[in-house]
C-alpha cells in the first residue's frame, strides 16, 4: 500500500536511492549501506518527510559520475522494517550475514503470530512476502514464516474504537497513578476474550483493584501458616477443607488450559477470583476462632496457588506477596503449580435439565450415570416434572454428566 511510504516519520527506514541529473535514478552502492538517519535534536511534523529540510543529508554525490546529486528523502514505515526484524534478532551482531541460516531454520516458522485484525492484510502479508524472498535467496528453508495466527480484538470506548486520532484514548498514566500498574494490566486482560472487541469501562478498573486488595489480605492471613507439605489426605479433612482443596486444583487446571489453549486470560483471572472467594468461605466467621492445622495448610496451599496463577498478569504485587509468605526464590524461578486429577473426580455431578432447550432445573446424579438414571432423577424432581406433565415426549437428549433435554409437544 502506498501509505507505507506516504506516512512519513523521521524514524522510518531510509530508501537507498540517489537522484542524478545525468545518471537518473541510482541505487546507493552496497559498500555504502546502510543509509543511516542523521541525528536530530528537535523536529516538528509537517506531513512531509523531515529529511527534506536537512541539506547535509539530501546533498550528496552521484556514485556513477561523481556529480552533485540528491538522496531520496522518503522513508519506509515501521511495518516494512519489522517484516524481517524477528529474524535479525536471532543474530543481531553478524556483520557479514543478516543471520545464520541454520539458526533461522531452527526457530522458523514462529509458533504463533499475534496482532490486530488489520495486521492480517498489512504486516502479516508483507512478512510472508519477504520470507519468500529470503527463501528464494537461500536464507530460509520455509516459505511460510508463521505456523499459527491469532487476531486480537479492539478496545472500544463508548462503542467506538479507542485511538489517539479519535481523541477517546484512556491515558494509562492516570490510571497507573491511581491504581498501580498491576491493576491496569489485570483489567486490560480481564475486560473480555482477547479475540473479541470489548468496551472499556473506567469503574470496572476499581473492581480489579478490590480483588488484588482481597488477595493481599488473604495472603496476610496465611503468611505464617505452615506450607502444604505433608498435608493430610482428603479422607481426614473436613468438608470445607476438601471443597477448598478441590477448588484449588480445579483453578490450577483451568488457568493453565485457558491460557495455553485459548489465550483466555479473562476466564483464567475469573477462576482465581473464584478460588479467593472459596478461601474466604473456608475461614470461620467468628473472630478469634482457632483454625485446625489442616485448615491452615489448605488455606496456605490455596493462597500460594492463587499468587502463582495470577503472577503472569500482575507480576509486581505477586512477587511482594510471594516474599511475604517467606519464599527465598522468586516467582520467576518457581514452576507453575500442577493440579491433581484425582482431586477433580467426584462421586456425584450436577446435570442441567432443559425442556425444549430451556433451562428448567438441575439434578444431582452419580458421576457417569446412564440416561435412564438421569431421566428418573429428573422426573422425580417436582420443579422439573411440572414442565413434563400432560406433554407428549418426542425425544430425550442426554449428554453424560452434563445435560438432559426433554423435547415435548
Amino acid at each position: 500500500r502506498d501509505w507505507l511510504i506516504s506516512r512519513q516519520r523521521y524514524w522510518g527506514t531510509p530508501i537507498p536511492i540517489i537522484y542524478c541529473e545525468r545518471c537518473g535514478t541510482v541505487p546507493v552502492p552496497e559498500a555504502d549501506l546502510p543509509v543511516l538517519l542523521p541525528e536530530l535534536e528537535e523536529w516538528k511534523p509537517t506531513g512531509e518527510s523531515p529529511l527534506k529540510t536537512l541539506g547535509e543529508f539530501v546533498e550528496t554525490k552521484c556514485p556513477g559520475c561523481g556529480e552533485r546529486a540528491r538522496r531520496e528523502t522518503d522513508t519506509m514505515d515501521t511495518f516494512v522494517d519489522s517484516t524481517w526484524y524477528y529474524l535479525r534478532y536471532l543474530d543481531p551482531d553478524d556483520a557479514d550475514m543478516p543471520w545464520q541460516p541454520a539458526d533461522a531454520n531452527y526457530w522458523v516458522p514462529v509458533d504463533m503470530y499475534i496482532g490486530g485484525i488489520e495486521h492480517a492484510i498489512l504486516h502479516l502479508l508483507y512478512s510472508r512476502f519477504v520470507a519468500r524472498v529470503f527463501s528464494d535467496l537461500g536464507y530460509l528453508d520455509t516459505r511460510e514464516p508463521f505456523a499459527n495466527l491469532f487476531t486480537q480484538g479492539m478496545i472500544c470506548k463508548d462503542g467506538v474504537k479507542m485511538s489517539k486520532s479519535k481523541g477517546n484514548a484512556v491515558p494509562a498514566d492516570d490510571l497507573i497513578a491511581r491504581f498501580g500498574t498491576d491493576t491496569v494490566r489485570l483489567y486490560t486482560l480481564f475486560v473480555g476474550p482477547p479475540e473479541k472487541d470489548v468496551d472499556w469501562i473506567d469503574r470496572s478498573v476499581e473492581g480489579c483493584s478490590r480483588f488484588l486488595s482481597r488477595l493481599w489480605r488473604a495472603v496476610s492471613l496465611v503468611k505464617d501458616f505452615e506450607p502444604a507439605g505433608g498435608m493430610p489426605g482428603p479422607e481426614s479433612m473436613t468438608e470445607a477443607e476438601v471443597a477448598l482443596l478441590r477448588k484449588s486444583h480445579w483453578a490450577i487446571k483451568k488457568v493453565r488450559e485457558d491460557i495455553e489453549k485459548r489465550f483466555h486470560f479473562n476466564t483464567a483471572i475469573s477462576a482465581v477470583m473464584e478460588l479467593v472467594n472459596e478461601m474466604y468461605r473456608s475461614v470461620p466467621d467468628r473472630a478469634g476462632t482457632e483454625l485446625a492445622p489442616s485448615t491452615m495448610q489448605v488455606l496456605r496451599f490455596a493462597a500460594e496457588s492463587a499468587v502463582q496463577m495470577i503472577y503472569a498478569m500482575t507480576p509486581h504485587v505477586c512477587e511482594e506477596m510471594w516474599q511475604m509468605m517467606g519464599h527465598s526464590t522468586t516467582l520467576l524461578e518457581t514452576p507453575f503449580p500442577e493440579h491433581d486429577e484425582a482431586m477433580l473426580r467426584t462421586d456425584t455431578v450436577n446435570v442441567v435439565v432443559q425442556v425444549n432447550g430451556k433451562l428448567r432445573g438441575n439434578i444431582s446424579v452419580a458421576a457417569g450415570a446412564g440416561q435412564d438414571e438421569a431421566e428418573k432423577a429428573a422426573r422425580e424432581d417436582e420443579s422439573i416434572n411440572k414442565w413434563l406433565e400432560g406433554k407428549t415426549e418426542r425425544k430425550v437428549i442426554y449428554i453424560k454428566d452434563k445435560l438432559i433435554n426433554f423435547v415435548v409437544s
